[in-house]
């Protein structure tokens, strides 16, 4: 699956939570690898046992649903980028037990190739069934598998014609936040291994306890994988910040009608200016931009309320429960209420 929405839905009751390995190569990058562990595990910035969490990402007796640990390829002490080092307790016989493997960007695995007892590691693991998904550079480890040929991936922009060079099978895409192709996941530096992992969420249990860590995280609840990587411009873009706000003001208002010349309007800039700067700075035209957000809309209601489809329909600014049905067909691959099924509690 290579767009960020139609992925398969995961959920499944369990009764232990979610195994996830992050794999620290020498010269990790430090926030490449606290991310994940921010994201996924229990610390300060992580849902809390107060939240008023939604029942279906969360485990009997109020359990979050993941445990996260840091593993390298041998226990002991890893070299990172920037003068920082990290001492960890496990080495790769860690990742047998993983149920998702997360490869953080280091600057080693671009320049030399990730040893063969990591890459044999990675693939035992990939033939158990674990699930992969690489931040940054470390879409050159996961490349290095084999795993990726055939398939479209994506790395820091700054490295992505050197992935493309070294390893011609796989079609490179530089500009986009992260690549979902089931159980492989590639993503953008920085920032955007945010979006991956408030992705595997949604996947997991459903935008709305993904919404409920973006919010601890400070961090934008969605942001789609087709959105354009941030590429510097030799003349700063004046109107990024004013189109931020149009956007905010459209979540706002999406169960009202909302046309090209109204969200023109809001950015004070003509449609013409408006619309081809949209699809620079998100990788989508407008309304497409909109549709999508209305979908994730519904997405919630259907998860959190027990509104009519009808209802939900009219609330998120689609009209009609076909229309509804359509898109979420189009988008999502699946019908509302088996989406409902799926995820409400």
């Amino acid at each position: 699956m290579t767009d960020d929405s139609r992925t398969p839905l995961r959920r499944t009751p369990r009764s232990q939570p979610h195994r996830i390995l992050v794999l620290a190569l020498d010269g990790v990058s430090a926030i490449d690898l606290g991310v994940p562990v921010q994201v996924f595990g229990r610390g300060s910035n992580a849902v809390s046992a107060t939240d008023s969490v939604h029942p279906g990402g969360i485990l009997p007796g109020g359990t979050w649903p993941y445990s996260v640990e840091v593993c390298g390829a041998a226990a002991g002490v890893i070299t990172g980028a920037d003068g920082l080092s990290y001492s960890v307790d496990v080495g790769l016989d860690a990742l047998e037990s993983a149920e998702t493997i997360i490869i953080p960007g280091a600057t080693s695995v671009v320049d030399d190739e990730p040893s063969a007892a990591v890459v044999g590691a990675l693939l035992s693991a990939f033939e158990r069934g674990s699930r992969i998904a690489a931040i940054s550079t470390g879409t050159f480890v996961l490349a290095r598998t084999g795993l990726l040929a055939g398939r479209r991936a994506t790395t820091h922009w700054s490295t992505a014609k050197e992935l493309a060079r070294r390893y011609p099978s796989i079609e490179v895409d530089e500009n986009v936040l992260f690549i979902d192709e089931g159980e492989l996941l590639t993503s953008a530096g920085a920032a955007s291994a945010i979006d991956l992992c408030l992705h595997l969420i949604r996947r997991d249990h459903g935008v709305g306890l993904s919404n409920q860590v973006a919010r601890r995280l400070v961090a934008a609840a969605y942001r789609s994988a087709g959105q354009a990587q941030y590429v510097p411009r030799s003349v700063p873009d004046p109107l990024g910040e004013v189109f931020a706000d149009t956007r905010e003001w459209a979540l706002q208002h999406l169960g009202e009608s909302l046309t090209l010349t109204d969200l023109a309007a809001n950015a004070g800039v003509s449609v013409r200016t408006f619309s081809r700067r949209f699809v620079d700075d998100t990788g989508y035209t407008p309304m497409q931009w909109v549709l999508r957000a209305r979908v994730d809309l519904a997405r919630e209601l259907l998860e959190n309320s027990d509104l009519g489809i009808e209802q939900i329909a009219d609330q998120v600014g689609l009209g009609t429960g076909a229309n509804l049905r359509m898109h979420f067909q189009r988008i999502l691959s699946t019908s509302p209420n088996e989406y409902r099924h799926t995820f409400s509690g």
